[in-house]
């Protein structure tokens, strides 16, 4: 295994608190199945010392100190090491076990595959896969030489190497002994790294759940301020709108209203009907919260009624050049729209302009929008904050655009943006 993966296991193992000294229960273990599987093999240990063997190769204090041993390495179960203690937590375990079927006797070879399975479950929890390999490399190691050991020292063993008639039969005894506890380990070690893949793999899913659905809750706050903003872009480019011109009625028709009524009532009239169209605006705004200036008519039919409308209002005939070659989408045409009459609407409110230009081309895959006056300006810097020029670059922004707005005071204003332009 990769050590990337090595080292995920191990984060993985850290995670549950497996390299800390804390009691094992069964209520808090990954694996319970593992946890009784460790607890029957210790007891079928233990049973196996306490069961009488037919071959009195060893000593009852022996006996004693196998059992004594025996019972040491399940307590070390109890508790699983930090980082920094994990060798000597092995290497006692490994100690344990092999004076505990060194002091037992013949019936150590049968006591000793019930530890090393143990040892093996032990490591699979606190070691990455290569220390696993090794620990169980180590303990095979010794399991063989034990069992080499006790056989050589059998009396019949003694009888075959002089007769040779038992021989083959103690040679498979060991080699079948050799390979069911090989057999056995390769297994441990496969279902073991199988669960805590598996287990490593659903806390990885658990936690790709948990973030999507941060993210969502972080993606549909953002939808939410979008959508604040939107709205606000909204009521500021049509209501907005409606009430400067509004605005404008009422001051010429205040100016009027004793030098020449007629016209001022005309005035009143003009601004009777622009009310109107503002309390409609607010109507629209607050059922559909957007108001569609195009109403599926060409850009440039509604640029020119914009235009002729802004002409009306100020008294200023700007000067439009309008050459689209191509169709374009209802989020481009909406976007243009909507800074062509910000820019007019400012200019009416503040620019006390007397000439305005207006050239709107499309080229290869772009939009080139310009739009310039000659009023009394401003500084841009002092200005970013304006919900007008705010909007404006939101909105060419958001359909992979630039705008530059270029002003200075007493020179004017130049607004500049370019689009892309995409297929319908």
């Amino acid at each position: 295994m990769s050590k990337g993966i090595q080292g995920q296991e191990s984060d993985w193992q850290s995670a549950h608190g497996f390299n800390a000294t804390t009691p094992i229960r069964a209520d808090r273990h990954p694996f319970p199945l593992l946890l009784y599987l460790e607890w029957g093999l210790l007891g079928l240990a233990i049973l196996s010392q306490l069961l009488p063997s037919p071959f009195r190769d060893t000593l009852p204090l022996f006996k004693s100190l196998a059992l004594f041993c025996t019972i040491a390495f399940g307590v070390m179960g109890l508790y699983l090491p930090r980082n920094s203690s994990q060798l000597a937590w092995i290497l006692l375990q490994l100690s344990l076990m092999g004076l505990a079927g060194w002091w037992g006797g013949f019936r150590g070879v049968r006591l000793f595959p019930l530890l090393c399975i143990v040892l093996v479950l032990r490591s699979s929890l606190v070691l990455p896969l290569s220390g696993r390999l090794i620990t169980s490399g180590i303990a095979y190691l010794l399991f063989l030489v034990l069992l080499l050991t006790r056989l050589a020292a059998l009396p019949i063993a003694r009888l075959s190497l002089r007769q040779g008639t038992e021989r083959p039969l103690i040679g498979a005894f060991a080699f079948n002994s050799a390979l069911l506890l090989f057999l056995a380990i390769g297994f441990v070690l496969l279902l073991v790294h199988a669960l805590i893949t598996e287990r490593r793999s659903r806390d990885q899913l658990h936690q790709a759940h948990t973030q999507l659905r941060q993210y969502a809750l972080q993606v549909e706050d953002l939808a939410m301020e979008q959508e604040r903003n939107r709205i606000a872009r909204e009521i500021h480019d049509s209501l907005g709108h409606a009430l400067t011109a509004l605005n404008l009625q009422l001051e010429g028709a205040l100016k009027l209203s004793t030098a020449n009524p007629t016209r001022s009532q005309e005035f009143l009239k003009e601004a009777k009907m622009l009310g109107s169209k503002a309390l409609q605006e607010v109507r629209r705004a607050v059922t559909a919260m957007r108001a569609d200036p195009l109403a599926g008519k060409p850009l440039s039919e509604s640029l020119q009624k914009l235009i002729e409308e802004f002409q009306r209002h100020s008294g200023i005939e700007p000067h439009c050049q309008i050459q689209l070659n191509q169709p374009l989408s209802p989020e481009l045409s909406m976007a243009v729209y909507r800074v062509v009459q910000e820019s007019l609407t400012n200019i009416s409110k503040y620019a006390k302009a007397t000439q305005v230009t207006i050239d709107l081309t499309t080229q290869a895959d772009w939009l080139y929008l310009r739009i310039q006056d000659d009023g009394c300006g401003f500084d841009p810097d002092q200005n970013q904050a304006g919900f007008g020029l705010q909007g404006m670059r939101e909105r060419v922004t958001a359909l992979g655009g630039q705008i530059q707005i270029h002003s200075q005071p007493y020179q004017g204003c130049w607004i500049v943006a370019q689009l892309p332009i995409r297929p319908t």
